[in-house]
């Protein structure tokens, strides 16, 4: 139960610093600057979080790190209760299938957030 709860968090942490501020950047990139205004004149709230984006990145990122201890600890004497063997590899695969997307959906987040303007800043002649 912990590592399903720690896994559905950090994936929804994940979620957050893309909403807030990697979703707003793409638009942004690929000429849809309206849809951005757009989204922001809708859901109004996407200005707070995108001002309080490092405590969404902060907090995202120790959801990972504690998923991670959790997925990958030594599993010693941590017995399945539910169904036996083919039931705790089933939820073992599926804990690790959301770790790996929250960290993917965190990475561009971040990529999107912190690296890619300075990166295009850095490219332009």
């Amino acid at each position: 139960m912990r590592q399903q709860l720690a896994s559905f968090l950090s994936l929804f942490g994940s979620l957050s610093t893309l909403i807030c501020c990697a979703l707003p950047s793409v638009l942004v990139t690929l000429g849809a600057g309206v849809v951005v205004a757009s989204l922001v004149s809708a859901l109004p709230w996407l200005v707070w979080v995108s001002y309080h984006k490092t405590w969404f990145f902060w907090i995202a990122g120790f959801l990972l790190a504690v998923n991670f201890i959790l997925v990958y600890r030594p599993q010693g004497k941590v017995a399945c209760a539910v169904g036996g063997g083919k039931a705790c590899e089933a939820a073992k695969r599926w804990n690790t299938l959301l770790l790996w997307v929250s960290v993917a959906l965190y990475g561009f987040g971040f990529f999107m957030t912190y690296l890619a303007l300075p990166l295009r800043r850095w490219l332009e002649p």
